[in-house]
């Protein structure tokens, strides 16, 4: 058994600290006994979590939990003009609604913080780290004015472009001390080269080779003293010790600029996990205006969270059978990044409301009352059994607002058309739905158990002695009752709920019609 030792340094209490970490490697079996996975989702606090995060956030958990690793929340916001009040509230209150509990972050402190890129400004790390970069020539100043910036635009396709000419790499020491001495505006860019080509590995794409003539000299510390997102994501993630990255397949072009900068560190580059893009039914980019595209958006359209998750895994992943629904720890035990595709992922919203159905079908009966309750008061005021009601949607909706139009007829008898009547089926028609209703009145006001399991006795005793079939007592009887063709539940349910007084009430205005329609 020999060892590997693997250094990094990280920040604390704005102080450089080394952080050593050991490597076993048993020479029989020739394996590597690694430390921890660890794995960050790092959004930026802008608004609303995009679906497309949320499958980031998703897939970065699943990959460390898989392995027994740590999931890091590290908030990005370097672009201070995009910061959006309240964000960060949304962050962590999606994350702790989707199950998703990070073991690190801005409120738990692994040793590794802070975890809030400003505040890790205010220590002056990023810029010790470029200026490291700039003293071994990968990187330097530039003061170019916007004027200068704007005169370097092109239009290539119909597209406008803008490629640094590299302006200020020429500058001498003293012409930077000079301009730094004075005051002068600067950013910090990456010193690409223009020969050559670059290759990263990505865990699903393979090798990448990239020409360099491609690579712009990126801005690293931009004149307000904040690293771009790009140097800071490789700064945190060599110094947190990140294993593996998730993100979209979008940053795929922009990643030879990681591997140039990691290269020119000498540190370690991370796993590259780069999911497919995500789209709309039309095979268009999931935007804001598909009125789906965040957590929150499906949430206030009635899904529940567990899920979304569960369709959100979906999304670009399959498991090795066919099977479709899971828990969260299903998810984690089953989980390989290496069965995400590369084609894009369509966000089919009907297969998300199927699946949102299975789970109200599974759902506890007390817990789905809690989550049914206020749509169900939204239409019902009268003093009902709210649970009895919540009990018959349950298995009959896809989404929590759509119980509102299967039950609004417990409130009050909708206006209806005698026609409902004629079942074919059923063998109905107005005349012996008229018949049987007046034949059943008498019994029905007799009974004062109006629990479901008497009536349906006494209705069923009803039928046997009168020698018909059962719809043709039960259609008539549950057209009275509810005035609906569709309805949670049949007669007896409706009447158990309604009580003895509302049913004989309505049996009564259903023979009143029917009298009237047949003069």
């Amino acid at each position: 058994m020999y060892v590997v030792i693997h250094r990094f340094h990280t920040f604390k209490n704005n102080k450089k600290q080394e952080i050593v970490r050991l490597y076993f490697i048993d020479s029989e079996r020739e394996e590597l006994e690694m430390a921890k996975i660890r794995t960050r989702f790092a959004p930026s606090p802008t608004g609303r979590m995009h679906v497309g995060n949320l499958r980031t956030a998703l897939y970065t958990y699943l990959i460390a939990k898989h392995e027994g690793g740590d999931f890091i929340l590290r908030i990005e916001d370097t672009d201070q003009e995009r910061f959006v009040e309240g964000a960060l509230d949304i962050i962590y209150h999606t994350l702790k609604e989707t199950g998703l509990v990070h073991d690190e972050g801005p409120d738990k402190d692994g040793g590794f913080g802070p975890y809030v890129q400003s505040e890790r400004v205010a220590s002056g790390l990023y810029m010790d780290y470029a200026k490291q970069l700039i003293e071994k020539g990968e990187a330097y100043y530039c003061f170019c004015d916007q004027e200068r910036l704007d005169s370097l635009k092109q239009n290539v396709g119909g597209k406008e472009i803008s490629v640094y000419d590299k302006h200020c790499l020429s500058l001498s020491r003293e012409e930077v001390e000079a301009n730094l001495a004075a005051g002068k505006p600067f950013v910090i860019r990456q010193n690409n080269p223009r020969e050559g080509s670059t290759t990263f590995h990505d865990e699903l794409y393979g090798d990448v080779t990239v020409p360099n003539e491609e690579l712009d000299d990126m801005i690293l510390m931009k004149s307000d003293g904040f690293p771009t997102y790009n140097f800071a994501n490789v700064v945190d993630d060599h110094l947190m010790g990140i294993t593996h990255v998730v993100r979209g397949n979008e940053y795929i072009s922009s990643s030879p600029k990681y591997t140039r900068l990691y290269e020119a560190f000498g540190w370690e580059e991370p796993k590259y996990i780069h999911c497919p893009l995500i789209t709309d039914e039309n095979h268009k980019k999931l935007s804001k205006r598909s009125g789906h595209a965040s957590f929150e958006d499906l949430i206030e359209q009635g899904f529940v969270a567990e899920a979304v998750v569960n369709y959100v895994a979906l999304l670009g992943w399959s498991p090795e059978d066919n099977r479709e629904i899971f828990s969260l720890d299903e998810l984690v035990k089953v989980f390989d990044y290496h069965r995400i595709g590369k084609s894009p992922a369509v966000f089919d919203i009907n297969k998300l409301r199927w699946m949102n159905g299975e789970y109200l079908k599974a759902m506890d009966d007390e817990k789905f009352f809690e989550i049914a309750e206020p749509y169900i008061r939204k239409v019902i005021k009268k003093d009902l059994d709210l649970r009895k009601i919540a009990a018959l949607v349950k298995t009959r909706i896809e989404v929590l607002p759509e119980i509102e139009g299967h039950i609004d007829f417990f409130e009050k008898l909708p206006e209806y058309d005698t026609a409902m009547y004629t079942h074919k089926k059923m063998k109905t028609n107005s005349e012996n739905s008229l018949a049987i209703l007046k034949e059943m009145l008498p019994m029905l006001e007799a009974i004062d158990d109006y629990s479901a399991e008497n009536l349906h006795d006494r209705v069923m005793e009803f039928v046997a002695d009168k020698g018909i079939k059962n719809g043709l007592a039960l259609w008539p009887l549950r057209t009275a009752v509810s005035g609906k063709q569709m309805t949670p539940g049949g007669a007896f349910e409706i009447m158990d709920i309604i009580g003895r007084d509302e049913s004989i009430a309505r049996i009564r205005k259903g023979i009143e019609m029917l009298e009237k329609e047949l003069g």
